[in-house]
């Protein structure tokens, strides 16, 4: 018997490759199947089956690519309604995996057909539970967004099922069972995970606040203090888990279309394009592209792409470092992106070696930020962290917009004031800055190193810090 867990730091997501005798069952593939396809080729092994424990709102998942390409079925949960060929299994039913079982255990809350899958070795022992979004390490599902797809379907409504669900299903279980949840610390998914992406259900029955013993009233109370709008791109998501999608390879092939400088700035000019830059924050700064967005690659790429761009639709061109193309597109693909219409060939260096008009951004350390402040009098410093974060410590008078709602707060801005902008150490401040100007906002200066630099500096009054509120 092997139990694999696939974890995607990015996306802070866990996927599960099991094996017994031959046989392979994949729990919540990402969208890329060639590692399963791969992995299973190695053991000389096939997939035989495809468990999904929700309709996922964070990702598109592999299944409906896998299922064509391997002949597996795909599995979900009671009430599950997808609309292509699946097994919707019945609660506690029970799926033969070479000397293994795994048995369907049904447990609405974070969703309505949400299901953990237990798994008993060949001695008939329950050894491991994949809990999906209904128990991850240190906290449970959130129960507000099935609401954006049914109406009827309130926070509350999902808490209290989510309540039953852990009762009765899960606490029950023996202790020593391993549990392999979908997510963990940095998914939106949860508020109040942990770094840790498995644990045994015993300690998590002593140590994770929603097992404790307490009334329905006060779970749902506990599950739903604290919630942050989830991103917008999520219901959007969820649709192409129920629909199914394009295939990730039609994508590939349809983004990777290389555009020399004359050839990308016709496409940029030819309609409603969004220019994305993947490159280090650093890198863009110094040059890019005139209207071109920063959303880094080597930073939670995926998510902040979701919850700053609103429609999946967007058509994308690419500004990324040469050799990185196809790793981007499919990056985006994973969270529904699929619209990538070509990339700059070469990346930046073409276009500015062709003589194309080019943007920077300026910045400042923060010794000399402080000189700019005393010398600016209308000058504002602008911290785009998290709410919580800037209400757990922050630089006296620094004015708060955070990037997760710059869509919502962007008149908070104004043209003809300048701002220095900071984060906690740079890769938010250039994704906010970048859009802003791109916006036509031309007054913005990044500090470098954000909120880390600026404390190491001495030279500012920060408020005292108190522990942040529970946030995503």
């Amino acid at each position: 018997m092997q139990i694999e867990q696939i974890y995607t730091g990015c996306l802070a997501q866990g996927a599960y490759y099991i094996e017994s005798n031959g046989e392979v069952a994949i729990i919540d593939p990402l969208r890329e199947t060639e590692p399963y396809i791969k992995r299973a080729t190695k053991d000389n092994a096939k997939i035989r089956y495809i468990f999904e424990t929700h309709f996922h709102a964070d990702f598109v998942s592999g299944h409906v690519d896998l299922a064509k390409k391997t002949g597996a079925t795909i599995v979900y949960g009671p009430t599950a309604k997808p609309a292509f060929e699946a097994h919707v299994a019945a609660d506690n039913e029970v799926f033969k995996l070479g000397d293994l079982t795994i048995t369907v255990l049904h447990t609405p809350g974070h969703t309505m057909e949400s299901s953990c899958y237990l798994l008993h070795d060949a001695t008939g022992k329950a050894t491991a539970l994949f809990t999906g979004d209904t128990l991850f390490i240190g906290d449970v599902g959130r129960p507000d967004l099935a609401q954006k797809l049914v109406s009827e379907l309130t926070q509350d409504v999902l808490a209290g099922h989510l309540y039953d669900s852990l009762r009765n299903k899960i606490i029950p279980l023996a202790d020593d069972i391993i549990v392999y949840p979908a997510h963990g610390a940095g998914s939106a998914c949860g508020k109040n995970m942990s770094r840790e992406t498995t644990d045994t259900l015993g300690h998590q029955k002593r140590v994770n606040y929603a097992l404790r013993p307490m009334s329905k009233e006060t779970f749902i109370k506990d599950v739903t203090t604290g919630l942050m709008p989830p991103p917008v791109y999520f219901p959007q998501n969820v649709l192409m888990n129920i629909n199914g999608y394009e295939s990730l390879d039609a994508v590939l092939d349809k983004g990777l279309r290389p555009l020399t400088p004359e050839a990308f700035e016709a496409a940029a000019n030819s309609g409603d394009m969004l220019l994305l830059d993947t490159r280090d924050a650093k890198t863009f700064a110094r040059g890019f592209v005139p209207g071109s967005v920063n959303i880094g690659i080597n930073g939670g790429f995926a998510p902040w792409v979701g919850a700053l761009i609103p429609d999946i639709r967007q058509q994308l061109l690419i500004v990324c470092e040469p050799g990185t193309e196809a790793e981007v597109i499919t990056r985006l693909a994973r969270v529904g992106y699929d619209n990538t219409i070509g990339y700059l060939q070469g990346g930046f260096d073409t276009w500015a070696t062709a003589g194309k008009p080019v943007d920077k951004v300026m910045s400042v350390n923060a010794t000399s930020l402080l000189s700019h402040l005393q010398q600016e009098k209308d000058a504002v410093l602008l911290d785009v962290r998290k709410e919580s974060e800037y209400r757990s410590q922050h630089v006296v008078d620094a004015e708060n917009v955070p990037l997760d709602y710059i869509n919502d707060h962007i008149t908070a801005v104004k043209k003809d004031k300048t701002y220095y902008v900071h984060c906690a150490a740079g890769y938010r401040s250039m994704i906010f800055i970048s859009i802003l100007k791109a916006r036509g906002y031309n007054n913005l200066v990044d500090v470098k190193g954000g909120m880390n630099a600026i404390k190491e500096s001495n030279l500012f009054r920060v408020t005292d810090y108190v522990c942040p509120i529970t946030m995503l």
